[in-house]
This record gives structure tokens, sequence and C-alpha cells, in this order.
């Protein structure tokens, strides 16, 4: 084989690895949003829904100030095995790649290599350790006087993915 491609494809090797790494360390980053939802209900009939979708969900209430209307619900989000059998999975194979390129690189210790794969679990436990958390959303209500009917603004703090399943099992709109 050339030997100006051995040592590129090594490079290009390492930097997938670094990438993987990198996306491996990203799965287990809190994504917290604030978001401004409108909803064509009151603040009377739209408050016990709300408290029924985070019941639903396994959240608690965690505080309560009255005089902001504030509610703050928290609850644990359990780590995904699909998540972590596939970061466990993609470790497995990136490590695979670079070890079959040190072997070609450095032939004596080629069988040595391989036992690179055995550390791609730590991913899967890294992940596990690391994604289950309490996660806390806080809702501020208020109500918008109108003509017709009144209808509420909620502003809501929590995980992006946790506001979207609220805004679509609600039926809410984005505040414009």
């Amino acid at each position: 084989m050339d030997t100006a491609i051995l040592p590129s494809t090594f490079l290009l090797t390492l930097l997938l690895s670094v990438g993987l790494f990198f996306f491996i360390r990203a799965s287990t980053k809190e994504r917290t949003q604030t978001a401004q939802l409108i909803s064509e209900q009151d603040e009377a009939s739209l408050m016990p829904q709300l408290q029924e979708y985070f019941r639903s969900r396994s959240y608690r209430v965690a505080a309560l100030d009255r005089e902001q209307n504030q509610v703050t619900f928290e609850g644990f989000v359990q780590p995904s095995w699909f998540l972590a059998v596939f970061l466990t999975l993609l470790a497995a194979i990136g490590l695979l790649c670079l070890s079959l390129v040190l072997a070609i690189l450095f032939p004596s210790f080629g069988t040595l290599f391989l036992g690179l794969i055995l550390l791609s679990p730590l991913s899967g436990i890294f992940y596990w350790q690391k994604a289950g958390r309490l996660e806390k959303v806080s809702l501020k209500l208020e109500t918008i006087p109108n003509q017709q009917h009144s209808s509420s603004t909620i502003t809501v703090t929590g995980h992006r993915d946790e506001l979207t399943e609220l805004q679509k099992a609600l039926q809410l709109k984005p505040f414009k």
C-alpha cells in the first residue's frame, strides 16, 4: 500500500473518532428552553389540564408562587435503553475502525489494538449515568383580556422535547 495513504487514513479515522466522542458527550447535554405559548382557554380551565398533563408524565408540583402565578414541576427523566445500546454500538464500530487502521500502521501490535473495542460499553454507561436526571418545568400563566373571550399566555421553561409534547397535547400555539 502507498505510504501516503496510511497516514491520511489514520488522520481521517482519528478525526471521526473525535467527532464520535463529542457526539456521545452531547447525548447527555441539557436542552432547556423557554417558550411562550397561547391558549384560547381561560386560566381557570387551563390550569387543571396542565396539572393533569404533568401528572400523567410523572411530574409533581415542586414549588407554587401564587403571587406571580407560577408553578414549578419536577420529575425524573429515565435514560433511553435504545440510545444507550445505540451509542455503545456506534462506539464499537468507531473503535473497530480505529483499531484496524492502527493494526495496519503498526502490524506488530495488530491484535492488541483490537482490544480497544472492549472500551465501547463505557459510552453506554456514560450515557446511562448522565442522562437520568431530575428535570424541572416552570410555568407562568397570564390572562389576556379580550372582547369576545379571554385567552391565556403560558411562559414555559423546560426541556425542549417536553415543550413540544406539551404544545401538541394541549393544542397550544406559539405566542407571536
